[in-house]
């Protein structure tokens, strides 16, 4: 019994791990966005992209525990070299995004104590450092990432509730989209499950032990609660949003996401945003930090033996790039475009693996699995050479 409750607070670490990796600052200004510009249309968008978190998702995590690797190591075994290559994107696509997670910190405490942004990314660094400095650090994550989590979720509550959104004309138009919008679906399914996201989860559950055919069962839920989790933030910032902007209401461009707690609940709810985007750059910076290191400590022994210590490294390089030039937009920028395709690639490489022997031993993996995976490799290959072909000429105007 005892054992069980134990594997079932890993499962729910992990989901709360990867939820709230997926949770940052760029989930809020994503969602405020295009929440603006499509309305109640938004809906759709977010249903398609839980409809593909999941079929991402799913697989991955399966995956991973059934074979007891790492994904770098799976692609290495199908074809060597593509691990280090998948690692690779993975570690500069966490650095990219980890310093706009550090900034998205600095803003958070400046707006709840009015301390400079560069002096709150130091002190933020200093709170995600802390937790890599406990003993059992695995632990201390997972239960930091289940308290912000729950605190970003109630929050965000409040404010949907204040803002009295037209939820009869969102869900009629989740269904009946007055607009569909490509670009919405590959960012909103990026920031979810895409780069180091995909993998926070998995390889958390990899550390913890919690792997092998026969807790496949308990991993799909795990994998479920974790697109869950994430989904229910996006809804009620959605709603949030739709509610503002249903009001006639003008979303302040420099930082939308904060006009709209503002203009929901008034200074309360400019300090409530202050707080949700403290503890979503945070837990952020953690996710990021520990699967990016993730990746690489299969490659070398000594990372391996110095794992914190390396993590550690990870967060005070993001805090230091920030806090001496500020965050860099267009690294930021090219990282979200190659977000878009790092999920089609690792997913491919999944679903390949699973009917691999050699990797999975007898498991079988369902057929409705593999071809919703498909699709969704399909869809986002497509999607991702499209954002990047649109992205990457701006980098250099």
């Amino acid at each position: 019994m005892e054992k069980k409750e134990s594997r079932l607070s890993i499962l729910l670490g992990a989901a709360f791990l990867m939820a709230t990796s997926a949770i940052g600052p760029g989930f809020l200004t994503q969602t405020t966005v295009f929440t603006e510009t499509l309305l109640a249309s938004m809906g759709f968008v977010i249903l398609v992209s839980i409809i593909i978190d999941l079929g991402a998702q799913v697989n991955i995590w399966r995956i991973i525990a059934v074979s007891k690797k790492r994904a770098q190591d799976i692609a290495n075994e199908l074809l060597p070299g593509l691990g280090y290559f998948l690692a690779a994107m993975i570690v500069l696509g966490g650095l990219a995004f980890n310093i706009g997670n550090i900034a998205g910190a600095g803003l958070g405490l400046h707006v709840i104590v009015g301390v400079d942004p560069r002096l709150g990314a130091v002190l933020s660094g200093f709170v995600a450092v802390g937790i890599f400095f406990i003993k059992e650090a695995g632990k201390a994550m997972d239960r930091f990432a289940q308290i912000m989590g729950f605190v970003m979720i109630f929050l965000t509550l409040y404010v949907m509730f204040t803002a009295s959104p037209p939820v009869g004309e969102a869900a009629a138009r989740t269904f009946m989209p007055e607009e569909i919008d490509l670009l919405a679906i590959v960012t909103l399914v990026g920031g979810t499950v895409g780069g180091y996201i995909t993998f926070a989860g998995g390889h958390r559950l990899i550390d913890a032990g919690v792997s092998g055919k026969e807790h496949v069962s308990e991993v799909t839920k795990g994998a479920v609660s974790e697109i869950g989790l994430a989904s229910i933030m996006r809804i009620f910032l959605f709603l949030s949003v739709l509610g503002v902007v249903s009001q006639g209401l003008v979303l302040d461009a420099e930082n939308p996401a904060a006009s709209v707690f503002h203009h929901a609940a008034g200074d309360i709810g400019y300090k409530i945003f202050g707080i949700i985007m403290w503890a979503a750059a945070v837990t952020s910076v953690i996710g990021a930090a520990y699967t990016s290191v993730s990746f690489i400590k299969t490659f070398s022994s000594t990372v391996s033996r110095n794992q914190n210590w390396v993590t550690i490294s990870f967060i005070v390089i993001s805090t230091g790039v920030f806090a001496l030039i500020g965050q860099p937009v267009k690294v930021l920028v090219l990282a979200g475009a190659l977000n878009g395709l790092i999920l089609p690639i690792a997913l491919g490489v999944m679903l390949i693996a699973s009917y691999q022997k050699r990797i999975v031993g007898d498991y079988q993996q369902p057929i409705w699995m593999t071809f919703l995976g498909g699709i969704v490799v399909a869809a986002m290959s497509v999607m991702g050479i499209y954002t990047l072909i649109k992205e990457l000429p701006r980098l250099f105007v």
